[in-house]
């Protein structure tokens, strides 16, 4: 929510403002937005549109307010951040508080937000146990195309690491190959559905964030594409493969 200030705040009372307000335990991010840097997003959002430019240069100066962008962890704690907002010490400095105008789209934002995070939960469970079976059966499937050659090596008296080594090395590297697939289908998928995204929920970023931790996503999915993988064989060379 946006909270609007009377005329142009000082950098004091900018920086008191925002003390108290990280002070609560609701505040997850806050962003000032002076009213030069209004001003200009509104331009540039509306670069296109002649009778809105028209209406502001005939306005004259900068009507827009000076304001306060404040995010919490939950959408049921904006109501606590709006009363805190009416009984603080600033309240002198507050125009507006567009908590009551904005309610129904945070709870739609923080609904859909909550139905995204679960349906990706799911559909990572999903992903994660299909990973298992392929990983499964190929270890299995080349543990009876190589029954001939383990025979030989259980013959010369070769060691059980030295034979359960390259199936437990196949799962690993099946497991990378995965990932990179997912990884480089996820990325499309990103850059073409993140514009029509934020569209639909304004301030999600999704494509942004994604980019801005695109190694950490990466080594993330790589751990676990090597774990799954390397258990997968594990679990079929304990069961097909007996030394």
């Amino acid at each position: 929510m946006a909270v609007y200030f009377v005329g142009e705040p000082t950098a004091e009372d900018i920086m008191t403002i925002q003390e108290e307000l990280f002070a609560l335990p609701q505040v997850r991010q806050m962003e000032y937005i002076s009213k030069e840097d209004a001003l200009a997003k509104f331009v540039q959002r509306h670069s296109g549109e002649e009778v809105i430019m028209e209406s502001l240069t005939e306005v004259g100066g900068n009507p827009l307010l000076a304001s306060l962008n404040i995010r919490a962890f939950e959408a049921s704690q904006y109501a606590a951040i709006s009363t805190f907002l009416e009984n603080s010490s600033f309240s002198d400095l507050i125009s507006k508080v567009d908590y009551v105008e904005k309610k129904p789209a945070i709870e739609k934002l923080f609904s859909l937000t909550s139905s995204i995070n679960t349906t990706g939960i799911v559909f990572s469970v999903v992903l994660a146990v299909v990973a298992v079976l392929i990983s499964f059966n190929t270890v299995r499937i080349a543990i009876y195309n190589s029954r001939d050659e383990i025979e030989t090596m259980r013959l010369v008296g070769a060691a059980n690491w030295f034979i359960r080594g390259p199936f437990l090395v196949q799962g690993a590297i099946a497991g990378i190959l995965a990932v990179l697939i997912t990884f480089l289908l996820f990325s499309i998928a990103v850059m073409i559905l993140g514009p029509k995204i934020e569209l639909i929920v304004p301030g999600l970023g999704l494509s942004g964030y994604f980019f801005s931790h695109f190694i950490v996503i990466l080594l993330i999915q790589l751990a676990a594409g090597v774990g799954l993988g390397m258990f997968s064989s594990w679990i079929a060379v304990r069961r097909y493969l007996k030394i």
